[in-house]
């Protein structure tokens, strides 16, 4: 895949990269339920063998676990293939409860940049993100400064090539950017979840910020596999099925519609609605690249089919017509 570069960064990444919140396994609070390690490492190594040159993962995914599967994918890999990987730290929690908190405290994000790469099994993170300001998101923010010079003393001593954020706002971003280099935002971002486009996304690309959106298929809703059945059948212990607005009515229907179209359109192009739906995040100038899940290798090449799609104004017109009227949330109560 062509690659463009992270901001201002020295990382050039792929368009497509994936993420592993749902891969992460069961028994913790934002689990997507179980999970086959085998197939998990399987499709990261699928996504690697078709171009894509970084995994985007967090400490506290599966606690611990996204991160342990990362690291053994980093071992199988070749060298001259081995891909480039993003992680994220501010979440702790309880080593018996699995309670999840927020700290931006100086000290707690050092420890968690040691406990990655003890997991991740490297040297060196390529990236290290700090995943919330505040947590819940309506939390207070206290601490930006010291957690961004604690982790400019970490890209010092060669623990983590580059610094990034994660569900910051612009003023609270411009707080981060005062103290350190900032190469990347990741914020949520969809054809469902567009509140960025209104200040955030301009700010970043005016600022030379990399963007690398998440939720781009809205936790699985727009990959065209999503029916009103499979919904009602997904495990009690997912957490989509019970609370995310998105998969519940009013909005379930209208998204569905959504969903209906871009599958129209990905069909004339002989791809997935999926991969209509992540094109649609990479048309938008401010974005760099673009974070997809998978949960089994056979679902890889129909997402990074998107790297490739150019959707034509006569499509984005067709797709602008069935977008929500809202800008969308779903954010709060989420750790991605």
């Amino acid at each position: 895949m062509q690659t463009s570069r992270l901001g201002q960064s020295e990382l050039f990444i792929s368009p497509v990269g994936m993420g592993t919140w749902a891969i992460a396994g069961q028994g913790w609070e934002y689990s997507w339920g179980a999970q086959d390690d085998r197939e998990s490492l399987a499709a990261l190594e699928a996504a690697v063998e078709q171009g894509v040159n970084w995994i985007d993962t967090a400490a506290v995914y599966g606690l611990g676990h996204a991160e342990t599967l990362t690291g053994q994918l980093l071992q199988q890999v070749p060298a001259s293939r081995r891909p480039m990987v993003f992680s994220k730290g501010s979440l702790v929690w309880d080593a018996n409860s699995g309670q999840i908190s927020h700290s931006l405290a100086p000290a707690s994000l050092l420890a968690e940049v040691e406990a990655s790469l003890r997991r991740l099994r490297v040297e060196a993170i390529d990236l290290y993100q700090i995943h919330w300001p505040a947590f819940p998101a309506t939390g207070p923010s206290d601490g930006i400064e010291a957690a961004v010079a604690a982790l400019a003393t970490a890209k010092q001593q060669g623990k983590i090539r580059e610094i990034g954020v994660s569900n910051f706002d612009v003023a609270q971003l411009k707080r981060a950017q005062a103290v350190a280099p900032i190469a990347s935002l990741q914020p949520p971002y969809s054809a469902l979840m567009r509140d960025a486009e209104q200040a955030l996304l301009p700010f970043c690309e005016a600022a030379g910020v990399g963007v690398i959106a998440y939720s781009t298929l809205q936790s699985g809703l727009l990959s065209g596999s999503m029916t009103r059945e499979r919904i009602a059948n997904l495990p009690d212990d997912d957490w989509r099925k019970t609370r995310s607005a998105d998969f519940q009515e009013p909005r379930l229907a209208p998204n569905l519609a959504l969903v209906e179209v871009m599958a129209g359109i990905g069909r004339a192009h002989g791809v997935s609605a999926a991969a209509v739906a992540i094109a649609w995040v990479l048309r938008a100038p401010w974005v760099t690249g673009a974070i997809v899940g998978a949960r089994r290798p056979a679902q890889v090449g129909a997402l990074l089919a998107a790297a490739q799609l150019v959707l034509s104004a006569a499509e984005l017109g067709e797709i602008s017509r069935y977008l929500p009227a809202g800008m969308g949330t779903n954010v709060p109560g989420q750790v991605a």
